[in-house]
């Protein structure tokens, strides 16, 4: 064992995860559509949280307009505050 608890064959054996992508850029959507909700259940959680950039891959600058897009769907009942 070395200090830092794991052994070298553990070490090594660790899967690398893979970088995600944002979906908007892959598709080069510069404008995201609030009444699009199938597209924002994507990115809602099953509480009606929204994903965090970590979880769903999205770049900053989507991240963002995500969020402007979900918070406008909810204030205008498109999509719930909370799931069921």
């Amino acid at each position: 064992m070395r200090k830092g608890g794991l052994s070298v064959a553990v070490q090594k054996r660790r899967i690398r995860k893979r970088k995600k992508v944002c979906n908007f850029c892959i598709d080069k959507m510069n404008v995201i559509d609030y009444k699009d909700t199938n597209r924002l259940k994507k990115y809602v959680s099953e509480r009606g949280k929204i994903l965090p950039r970590r979880i769903t891959g999205n770049c900053a600058k989507h991240q963002r307009a995500l969020t402007i897009a979900i918070k406008r769907a909810r204030h205008i009942a498109l999509l719930p505050y909370t799931q069921d």
